[in-house]
């Protein structure tokens, strides 16, 4: 019982680094793709204001996992760390030039300087999940012996790996246009809500059509994974695709609302339906489990009890750092803080000097256009609706080839 709680910890952690460690590496892509300087100024600024207070502590979340996996399980921990360490060293190494270039890019005076170092911050973003995405897929793929003594190419650039690297840079970027759309819309930013609405649903068709293209492959490289994840793990994987449509329809039809809470959860359906199908093992093709790869008992129930502990008391430091940063009282600093976008209506009207709390109210929009609205919604929920019914059938369809 106490493996299979370190197990599900461990899969938490996992979760939380996904959904809130991808849209901060999914920012990068979108300052990568932003444009020139000019062009790009107002989406890269809505992207530094929004990770600024939130992007180093985020990062608790990967350590947490290396160090319940190191502590818990080192039998497969000493293995993935031996047949995966290229792609894990430069995932590291991508953390850590992101780091610099994020933060000395606002420090440096020399226009050329600063250049280099958002160039390191964009291009590290991308860098850093797809490795992380390869390591996952070699896992998935069963490449990782339980034996592991030295690294292994092959391992992590089979096709499952590198379609898991890629599914795992479009899903950062979908998260982060999801969560940025939420902020413009936060500040009355109809402009830049717009611009990442359009972004957020390219990467979610692009992440939508990774996923199916490695569930496809995994029929070749683990096919027990496959069965599993379109068996016992169909409910989670359905909920992912209905997830997904649901911010889609949304989006389109200009009701942000709730769209980071449903993108989020897709994504934890996601890896909870991963950690479904794969369960009990933890190296598949391998007999390595939970319980016959675990630490002593006494070592998992300290675990658990510490594990306890750390959530009663870095929880409510991390509520109230989303609150602060939801209620925009967060990033400034010496920089100060974003301009607040121009009043509906003045396209041309620059609103750079003017106070956040001066912003006009958008009008409440006659009441003619409230019966639209209601049938967008409608629309909405059927599209999901069909969506789901499509997954299923695409999955049956996998499954009897």
């Amino acid at each position: 019982m106490a493996y299979d709680a370190v197990g599900g910890i461990l899969l938490a952690g996992i979760t939380l680094y996904a959904v809130l460690g991808g849209a901060d590496f999914g920012g990068g892509l979108w300052d990568l793709l932003a444009g020139p300087t000019a062009h790009g100024r107002r989406p890269r600024a809505l992207i530094d204001e929004s990770i600024t207070p939130v992007w180093e502590g985020n990062h608790v979340w990967l350590v947490f996992d290396l160090v319940i996996f190191w502590t818990a399980f080192p039998h497969a921990f000493a293995s993935v760390m031996s047949a995966l360490a290229l792609p894990l060293w430069l995932a590291l190494a991508g953390i850590v030039l992101r780091g610099a270039g994020f933060a000395y890019r606002k420090e440096l005076s020399r226009v050329s300087l600063q250049r280099a170092a958002g160039a390191t911050f964009a291009f590290s973003s991308l860098v850093t999940p797809f490795f992380m995405g390869t390591v996952v897929g070699a896992i998935a793929a069963g490449a990782v012996p339980a034996d592991a003594s030295q690294a292994s190419l092959a391992a992590w650039t089979s096709p499952t790996a590198l379609l898991a690297g890629f599914l795992f840079v479009a899903a950062c970027g979908y998260l982060a246009a999801v969560y940025l759309v939420g902020e413009a819309a936060s500040r009355g930013d109809r402009g830049m809500q717009a611009y990442f609405a359009r972004r957020a649903q390219a990467a979610a068709i692009v992440a939508g059509a990774l996923s199916l293209a490695a569930l496809f492959e995994l029929q070749n490289s683990n096919r027990l994974l496959f069965d599993r994840l379109t068996g016992r793990a169909l409910p989670l994987v359905v909920v992912a695709g209905v997830c997904g449509l649901a911010v889609f329809a949304l989006l389109a039809v200009g009701r942000p609302k709730g769209t980071r809470v449903i993108a989020a959860l897709g994504v934890a359906a996601v890896v909870w339906g991963w950690g479904v199908a794969q369960y009990p093992v933890l190296l598949p093709g391998t007999s390595v489990t939970l319980s016959n790869a675990g630490a002593p008992q006494s070592t998992m129930v300290a675990v658990i009890a510490v594990f306890i502990a750390a959530l009663v008391l870095v929880a409510p430091s991390f509520a109230l750092l989303y609150m602060l940063q939801g209620r925009h009282l967060l990033g400034g600093g010496e920089h100060g803080a974003l301009p607040a976008a121009a009043p509906a209506g003045n396209p041309g009207q620059a609103a750079a000097g003017r106070p956040r709390q001066q912003v006009p109210a958008l009008r409440q929009a006659p009441a003619r256009q409230q019966v639209p609205e209601r049938q967008q919604a409608g629309r909405a929920i059927r599209t999901a609706a069909v969506g789901a019914v499509t997954i299923a059938a695409v999955i049956r369809r996998l499954r009897q080839r």
